[in-house]
């Protein structure tokens, strides 16, 4: 009777992988449906930043003299860094990614702190040199905005340019806050060996989530940044 009991403990354990939900039949219903989970919320995300998105581009189309004016305001330096360092911090997340997979537990580590560390110099540049520099010009709504005569009739509607732009780009700050956070849960998880070639599921779902912030500023960027005519405009001026 004793040997006969003896092989369930291994077999208990072979059925439960680590890092594997008693709800789930096996461990790729378990990721499939964490996917699922990712790609649904996603979706509203989508939805959430599609109609900003819309807006913005129905009142630009209304008041396009007074959005290129205040495009011409930003920095695009500050945004084309901003937009390499999201470029370079969507690579480290994916080869942290692939680390996991391959069972590099320290190479996973490396990658995942790379990723936070881009994405804080994102934030840095963001709230440190930009928003602070937007500041002392005088172009921040509610805070002492200057409308400069040398805009003529289009002045009084470039502050309607920046509501767009701060709450925009202080929305997609606040996603990547949060990424920041979730990152930090990783990097503590790769840590201490949560993460196998068989489970890595919690950085796949994590990934697209910073993917997707990623992505969002790689449209917010020409939106904002780019519009039609600024280096004309600027020659002519």
């Amino acid at each position: 009777m004793a040997d006969a009991a003896a092989p369930h403990p291994s077999g208990h354990a072979a059925a439960h992988p680590p890092g594997f939900a008693h709800q789930f039949e096996d461990m790729g219903q378990q990721h499939e449906a964490g996917s699922l989970g990712m790609w649904v919320f996603l979706v509203t995300e989508i939805m959430f930043f599609g109609g900003l998105f819309a807006t913005y581009t129905i009142y630009r189309a209304l008041y396009l003299p007074s959005f290129e004016i205040g495009s011409r305001l930003l920095n695009v330096k500050f945004g084309a860094v901003n937009t390499v360092i999201l470029i370079g911090s969507s690579l480290t997340m994916a080869l942290a990614i692939h680390a996991a997979q391959t069972g590099k537990r320290q190479a996973t580590v490396v990658y995942l702190i790379l990723t936070m560390i881009l994405g804080a110099a994102f934030l840095f540049l963001k709230f440190n040199f930009e928003w602070t520099a937007d500041y002392h010009e005088h172009v921040v709504p509610g805070f002492g905005f200057f409308v400069r005569p040398e805009w003529g009739a289009a002045g009084p509607h470039v502050p309607m340019f920046f509501c767009f732009y701060f709450f925009m780009t202080g929305l997609h700050a606040l996603h990547m806050i949060i990424g920041f956070s979730i990152l930090g849960v990783l990097t503590w998880m790769a840590h201490r060996g949560r993460f196998t070639p068989e489970y890595y599921a919690p950085l796949e779902i994590s990934g697209l989530y910073w993917h997707f912030v990623d992505i969002v500023w790689i449209f917010l960027f020409p939106l904002l940044y780019l519009i039609g005519g600024r280096y004309a405009l600027r020659g002519g001026g």
